[in-house]
């Protein structure tokens, strides 16, 4: 396939999930967190609204930095109640209240400040080189790539034939845990619902691909996949070079950029790829549940 200079930026990405990097060490807030009986740390946050989704609960935030916890970057949040989005529209500056614990987060007290609006959508100037790829759909079979996992071994997308494949893509530095996170979570809880299940099948396998090559060295895979205690066998941890991790994310609906600051943001994609090689289902974003991707996975299993 032909590569091409492709010119990624921000303006073409609504409603991409984003996160940003963050560093091992424990997260410090914007000011002191405020600790409640579910160890919730609570940020008080401005930004500038780019858009408003009431019927999913979300409104995408370009937000500034969150000192020790996230850069500044553009990402949807979640709201529990609905009435928090009313009034709120498309380049509103706003102040709110993030919220978050170890497995969720979501913000309140949304205000919109008295500040003239600004452009919404800033662009990006990041450049790397990309394959000219076509879009994949359910039934397609899915193409060869080959990565390198946890343990430095070469991986091929070929050798899962014969096995139910479920992929998704996350970088490690991701803080927010209802986005990388929460697919490493929900990978290991599918994990656990398949070994426990004793009439599950047994021919499948997890992958986990960072988009991320610079910093998630299979050395730092290690690491991160020890962590969820993942075993090679079931589940792989890897990396490889940009441009083929690009290619396959971009052929399933991923997309994943820097900002000027070197911050990644990034939407999600969940894949499940049938005994046969091709692909069963295409899970957007993050409202997939481990129930639903356990039963998926099971029935990609026994595909003929």
């Amino acid at each position: 396939m032909k590569c091409f200079i492709g010119l990624l930026m921000v303006g073409l990405m609504l409603g991409v999930t984003s996160c940003g990097e963050k560093p091992p060490s424990s997260p410090a807030p914007v000011t002191s967190p405020t600790a409640t009986a579910v160890s919730t740390q609570i940020f008080q946050v401005k930004g500038v609204v780019v858009g408003v989704k009431p019927e999913e609960k979300t409104v995408r935030i370009r937000h500034e930095d969150i000192p020790g916890y996230m850069e500044a970057m553009t990402m949807p949040f979640e709201v529990k109640d609905t009435n928090e989005l009313a009034g709120v529209k498309d380049g509103d500056t706003v102040s709110f209240r993030m919220l978050v614990t170890e497995t969720d987060g979501w913000i309140d007290q949304i205000k919109k400040l008295d500040v003239p609006t600004v452009n919404t959508l800033p662009a990006n100037s990041g450049i790397r080189i990309v394959r000219d790829v076509e879009p994949l759909e359910v039934g397609h079979v899915l193409p060869e790539y080959t990565f390198t996992n946890q343990l430095g071994q070469a991986v091929s997308l070929s050798q899962f034939r014969g096995k139910a494949l479920a992929f998704t893509f996350i970088f490690t530095r991701c803080p927010f845990p209802a986005f990388c996170p929460l697919m490493s979570n929900n990978f290991r809880a599918v994990r656990e619902a398949l070994q426990n299940n004793p009439n599950a099948p047994t021919n499948w396998h997890l992958l986990t691909i960072s988009f991320d090559p610079d910093f998630d060295t299979p050395e730092v895979l290690k690491r991160y996949a020890a962590s969820y205690k993942a075993d090679p066998a079931q589940w792989s941890f890897v990396t490889g070079t940009l441009v083929d991790i690009t290619a396959l994310s971009e052929q399933v609906g991923l997309q994943f950029w820097r900002e000027p600051g070197g911050n990644i943001n990034h939407n999600l994609r969940t894949v499940v790829v049938d005994a046969q090689g091709r692909i069963q289902k295409i899970y957007p974003e993050n409202k997939w549940t481990v129930e639903e991707l356990t039963e998926e996975i099971i029935k990609a299993a026994g595909a003929k």
